[in-house]
């Protein structure tokens, strides 16, 4: 039985801990020293353990999407008649994405782990199939060849990934980050901030042990309740991917929450050429302006590419992602059905396997669909793509396991630790 004296003692710090005496009332960052709710102190033999918190740590690459209220959908006249994306209201919790596409240098990155800690069957299963540049009525051979690995085109949207493939990426980056991060949580600062937010470049978590026990493939188990970790890198849902895409941040006008503009593109305006300063009259995307016009004339390129592009070319959008709209077309998390807009929910919409307009409507058996639990969606247009496509309401699908020469990704992950 306790005796009085230590009853007191915790009776006393506990009215104060629930009063919050000093500093104000207890916040993830500074949850005090003792429990609010049982005035036993933390961080002691007998208390839990409570690590240092500043702050989700900055991931490779990622920049902040701020969430809130907007209009998905297509907002250009439905050429092909597929009425599959008609416009609904919905609210997206803010996230964070990679402000570039997923680039060559990036994926023989991963090739190199996973030859040194993979079979060699899984390393073969990651490799990009180059032959999708293989064309029976074009000379596209040193492509096939040079693209993936030729140092010329290092930061060039990594092609030829299946959607399976590129979450199998997603995993991989996800275990190596958090691997340097559980590695160094008790270190300095080390290593500097990267463009689009560093490792270590602005918030730090201390104490603690970042990683816990065995996962149940053997490897370390990493303890969230550290926060010196990352949630997942994943592909983002469709509506986060058009969300980011619209970046209608910049169409805000201060202290009216009224949305009074909508893009058709991830930039201003109705036309896909810059109206403003030098660069007037550039391209603001790469595809394709016509039948057999990929880049303009010799001496004048305009878009200035026949087929992809640094990743890091044309202007960013109001978020600051580059390539929104062209280069590539981009995976997403979702699978396709032609009544997603009416079936998902309109809080952080999905659409996942296993819910409602099963695949057993859709006749793919009898060639009369192309519609199963397999095939994934992707939207953005391409370097090889009419300007239609570069509205990020369309909407397109393919197999999970195929792959072409204009289909690419970039990671999205979510805001841990926040309800906005």
């Amino acid at each position: 039985m306790m005796n009085f004296s230590k009853y007191l003692r915790f009776a006393v710090v506990g009215a104060c801990a629930l009063a919050a005496c000093k500093g104000g009332p207890p916040t993830a960052t500074k949850p005090g020293k003792y429990s609010s709710t049982t005035g036993i102190e933390y961080n002691t033999e007998e208390g839990m353990k409570v690590s240092d918190y500043q702050g989700i740590p900055d991931g490779p690459g990622l920049v902040f999407i701020e969430g809130g209220r907007t209009v998905l959908g297509s907002a250009e006249e439905d050429i092909a008649m597929t009425h599959d994306n008609l416009e609904r209201t919905v609210t997206l919790a803010s996230f964070y994405m990679d402000e570039a596409e997923v680039a060559n240098i990036h994926w023989l990155e991963y090739l190199h782990y996973v030859r040194k800690d993979s079979s060699e069957e899984f390393y073969q299963s990651a490799l990009p199939d180059t032959t999708v540049w293989a064309r029976e009525l074009s000379f596209n051979d040193p492509y096939v060849d040079y693209y993936l690995r030729y140092p010329g085109f290092r930061y060039f949207p990594v092609v030829g990934v299946s959607w399976l493939q590129a979450n199998d990426y997603c995993t991989w980056r996800t275990a190596k980050v958090n691997e340097r991060l559980a590695g160094e949580s008790d270190e300095g600062d080390g290593g500097g901030s990267s463009k689009g937010g560093g490792l270590f470049g602005r918030k730090k978590n201390k104490g603690g042990d970042a990683a816990e026990g065995t996962s149940e493939g053997g490897g370390t188990k990493i303890a969230i309740e550290n926060g010196n970790t990352l949630p997942n890198y994943r592909l983002p849902t469709e509506a986060e991917w058009e969300y980011a895409a619209q970046a209608l941040i910049g169409t805000q006008e201060t202290g009216n929450e009224n949305q009074e503009n909508k893009r058709i593109y991830p930039w201003d305006g109705r036309q896909v050429r810059n109206p403003y300063g030098k660069n007037m009259g550039q391209f603001l995307a790469n595809f394709k302006r016509g039948r057999g016009d990929y880049a303009g004339i010799a001496g004048s390129l305009n878009d200035g590419a026949m087929i992809t592009e640094y990743i890091y070319n044309y202007p960013p959008n109001d978020y600051g992602l580059y390539n929104m709209s062209g280069n590539v077309n981009e995976w997403v998390q979702d699978i396709y059905r032609p009544l997603s807009y009416e079936d998902v929910e309109d809080l952080n919409p999905f659409r996942r396997n296993g819910f409602l307009d099963p695949s057993e409507k859709y006749d793919k058996k009898g060639y009369q669909s192309l519609i199963d639990d397999h095939v994934r969606v992707y939207k953005g247009g391409s370097w090889r793509d009419v300007a239609y496509w570069l509205s990020p309401g369309t909407r397109r699908f393919m197999a999970e396991d195929s792959a072409t020469a204009t289909i690419g990704f970039r990671c999205a992950m979510i805001n841990a630790g926040s309800n906005k």
